[in-house]
């Protein structure tokens, strides 16, 4: 066991060089500038409230209690032949526990049990054949702070010493090595997210605004208002300000870290700043807010009305006026629009109703023809013997002006168109006879 731990740190060794001029930007520290993320430009009349949003998931007090499942990396292996397969290597949580995918691996590859600590993730492998040949994925992840990092080295074997060899081809590190012999694959990152675990996390996470009055450099802001994940919280300048710009204190259970502004005023406008700091994960953040005061708005009035002149004279005290004001029951305001819906649906039924007892009547009568056709004959009939007794009349008319010419003749008529007696008891007797 000691000859293969000095095999292993002379390769370290080797190699340490060429893995930082490869990573060099997973290798350096946590910048203490923030990096601005949004900028926001804000307006809101004088003597409104207005609310400066800020929101990032990332900040949200959510620790899991499983604190070594949080941390972990696992070598992946992507052949191109024979049927281009992916294959787990190994895993790595940051309790040094290792799990061995495949048995044919079994003690003759791993990580170095400290690599949660020195942040050196490197794949040993003994004894290489050309079954491990590849492209090797080293992958870390950071399932509390959201992080994740990926570190690609291509594996070729050679049976050949000169051919060994190590070089970059523009997107990954390609390691040339013999054939039987020990390789370490780098992956180092040093970053404190990967190696240390800060007991007291309430003081790693902080959120903390500053106003910028116009003219005024960021260096020189003025600080408002400090928010510590553990739930400390501190408030800066004069009493007054402290009490129109404040924090949710659940910001770090809603991820909500938005500042809100009462009563502004004019001299509140400035640039503001929302800065969100994560020492543990690495998170520095900035989001900026340009805030602008406009003339408050004016409510426009009735104008006043002139009251009557009031006789000063006078001595009698006018009685107070009282004025009734009944107000309809709220309850029942849609009782009137009910009942315009219902009238209508009335008077469209009523309507309905006479067109379909005319439309009846109509078709009645044709499909009764016959009496249709009694009465247009009775109608005929009726104008013929209107006709008839016409054409009597007037011939009667016509015999009695030529009889009427001679006067001799009239009283001819006249005795002639006397009714004849007859005496009834005068024929019986005769009939007796």
């Amino acid at each position: 066991m000691k000859r293969e731990d000095i095999i292993f740190q002379a390769l370290l060794l080797i190699h340490i060089s060429v893995a930082c001029l490869f990573f060099a930007a997973s290798a350096q520290s946590d910048s203490s500038s923030s990096v601005v993320v949004a900028g926001y430009n804000v307006s809101a009349p004088a003597g409104s409230n207005v609310v400066l949003q800020c929101v990032s998931g990332r900040m949200v007090w959510t620790r899991d209690s499983v604190m070594d499942r949080q941390r972990v990396v696992h070598w992946d292996l992507y052949r191109t032949q024979p049927d281009y397969a992916m294959e787990r290597v190994v895993d790595m949580f940051s309790t040094e526990e290792q799990r061995i995918y495949n048995s044919y691996n079994l003690g003759r590859v791993g990580i170095i049990t400290t690599a949660f600590k020195d942040g050196n993730f490197s794949l040993l492998i003994k004894d290489v054949t050309m079954n491990d040949r590849g492209l090797y994925s080293c992958n870390l992840h950071h399932l509390y702070c959201h992080l994740y990092e990926t570190v690609r080295v291509q594996l070729n074997v050679t049976k050949s010493r000169r051919k060994e060899q190590r070089f970059w081809d523009g997107q990954k590190a390609v390691f040339v090595v013999l054939l039987g012999t020990t390789v370490a694959l780098p992956c180092i990152n040093r970053r404190n997210v990967w190696t240390d675990w800060s007991n007291d996390e309430g003081d790693q996470q902080v959120v903390h605004w500053d106003r910028q009055s116009p003219g005024i450099h960021q260096d020189r802001a003025d600080r408002l208002v400090d928010l510590y994940a553990s739930g400390e919280q501190r408030s800066y300048g004069p009493l007054f300000l402290q009490r129109k710009m404040n924090i949710s204190n659940q910001a770090f259970s809603d991820g909500d870290f938005s500042l809100t502004i009462s009563d502004l005023k004019p001299t509140d406008q400035g640039r503001y700043s929302c800065h969100l700091h994560h020492h543990y994960c690495g998170l520095h953040e900035r989001r900026e807010f340009q805030v602008t005061v406009e003339p408050p708005v004016i409510q426009t009035t009735r104008p006043a009305i002139a009251l009557p002149a009031v006789d000063k004279d006078s001595t009698k005290a006018e009685s107070t006026r009282v004025i009734n004001v009944i107000v309809a029951d709220q309850r029942h305001h849609f009782l009137l629009p009910l009942g315009y819906v219902l009238t209508s649906l009335l008077l469209l039924a009523f309507i309905i109703l006479i067109i379909i007892l005319i439309t009846r009547r109509r078709r009645m009568k044709e499909f009764n023809p016959q009496a249709s056709m009694r009465s247009s004959r009775s109608q005929t009939s009726s104008d013929e013997f209107e006709m008839d007794v016409t054409e009597v009349t007037v011939s009667n008319d016509e015999e009695r002006g030529f009889e009427y010419k001679n006067n001799l003749l009239r009283e001819k008529v006249h005795v002639n168109t006397q009714p004849k007696v007859i005496d009834l008891d005068k024929e019986m007797q005769k009939f007796s006879k």
